[in-house]
């Protein structure tokens, strides 16, 4: 249940965080945002505030903003169609009633000539009977039409997605990965003011029971200066050394109360991802300082963006095969593993799965943040958008592979926990 509880938290946390990122700079820039969806599918909660009805949905594989103009809109108006219209008090239309008008009696009844709910953000009718008579009703910039008694807002011109520069449209794209980039430097934080930031020198600071690093008599404190006769300045260093030698006897020169002493440790092999690594089963020290902190956040985030690129890399290339990638269904198995490793291996486990939703958001692939931002960029070299019905399709086939994708993902990852 833990596990269920931290998996559902981290979701959410990830995906709120990134849409919400898309959500604030779209209302900065103007933009109309009609949806703020966590998961897809069916609706399973829902309310309407400040124009944008915020909903959760039942599939849990991420989340969407969905803004005026993005989307071929629901509702046209077309000559000959007849309609309902409701009046505010200044006297322009508040709401446009498509279908079933006998449920609004109020409604006055015209049939359309012409509706520009774009830019004049007028309709020219005639009331029915009555043809003899052009009408012109001035519609406000707020009006709602109605279609099987659901309201949704209008969007004009100014208001949608496409009216508005380059650069406010790139940063409305850009806004989510940043805002996952964001919630690890924070993460990364707040880890560091509880247990504090990892001291750069090859500093013990525990020792595990029955491991090589017990055996060999290494205690808390030890300082590992040398290695088979090569100083050694960092951890990093030292944990490089240890685990490309799984089985191998490494002499070390350790600084203990202010003298060195010679050891010897035979590293033990361990399987993890595919990989064969030594382990001497040692834990690193921590130091607080409140400005170490806020550095750690920042160069934490960096180090692990580097590593999850060179991975990505790898990848692509081929490197590394598919298999190795995971789904809903290996997070969750590995969230369980964090889960029980304590709370701050959890919120470490968070930070780096932040950073991972925001790079693979920035990949330039269709239907992702990162295939959107490339269509913006195009705009700007050529001087013209791409046509809208275009790069929509490509983004659906885009959506259509992603998901195929995750299919596959997740079959791997099945047949890894059960087969």
């Amino acid at each position: 249940m833990n596990t269920v509880i931290a998996f559902i938290f981290m979701f959410g946390l990830l995906v709120f965080i990134h849409e919400f990122g898309h959500l604030i700079f779209a209302k900065r820039a103007g933009m109309l945002a009609r949806e703020f969806a966590i998961g897809f599918g069916p609706k399973v909660f829902a309310f309407t505030k400040n124009e944008t009805v915020y909903t959760i949905r039942l599939l849990p594989i991420g989340g969407y903003v969905r803004v005026a103009g993005e989307d071929p809109e629901i509702v046209e108006l077309k000559p000959g169609q007849h309609i309902g219209l409701e009046f505010n008090e200044s006297g322009k239309v508040s709401k446009i009633i498509v279908n079933n008008k006998s449920k609004h009696p109020n409604a006055r009844v015209i049939e359309v000539e012409n509706a520009d709910l774009d830019h004049k953000l007028l309709i020219e009718g005639y009331e029915i009977d009555e043809e003899d008579q052009k009408l012109s009703f001035e519609v406000d910039r707020k009006a709602f039409y109605v279609m099987d008694e659901k309201e949704t807002q209008i969007a004009p011109y100014d208001r949608q997605f496409a009216s508005k520069s380059v650069g406010k449209r790139a940063m409305q794209l850009f806004a989510g990965p940043m805002m996952n980039f964001m919630l690890a430097i924070v993460i990364f934080f707040i880890v560091g003011l509880i247990q504090g930031v990892p001291v750069d020198r090859a500093l013990v600071s525990g020792i595990q029971p029955d491991s090589p690093a017990e055996e060999a008599g290494l205690q808390e404190g030890d300082e590992i200066v040398r290695i088979e006769g090569n100083s050694v300045s960092t951890w990093d260093e030292f944990t490089e050394i240890v685990q490309n030698n799984p089985e191998n006897e490494l002499s070390m020169t350790v600084q203990r109360n202010g003298e060195t002493e010679p050891i010897s440790v035979t590293p033990k092999k361990l399987e993890t991802q595919g990989m064969t690594i030594g382990q001497v089963g040692v834990q690193r020290a921590f130091e607080k300082s409140l400005t170490g902190t806020v550095k750690y956040g920042f160069t934490r985030t960096y180090d692990t963006t580097k590593l999850i690129l060179t991975n990505l890399g790898m990848l692509v290339t081929g490197q590394l095969p598919i298999e190795t990638l995971s789904g809903p269904v290996g997070i969750y198995d590995a969230t369980d593993q964090f889960v029980k490793a304590g709370i701050m291996t959890f919120l470490m486990w968070t930070a780096i799965l932040s950073i991972n939703l925001g790079i693979v958001n920035l990949v330039p692939l269709p239907a992702l943040d990162g295939g959107r931002l490339l269509f913006v960029a195009l705009e700007a070299v050529r001087g013209k958008p791409i046509d809208p019905q275009k790069e929509g399709i490509v983004h659906f086939i885009g959506f259509a592979l992603l998901m195929l994708l995750m299919i596959v993902v997740t079959w791997n990852d099945i047949q890894r926990l059960f087969l």
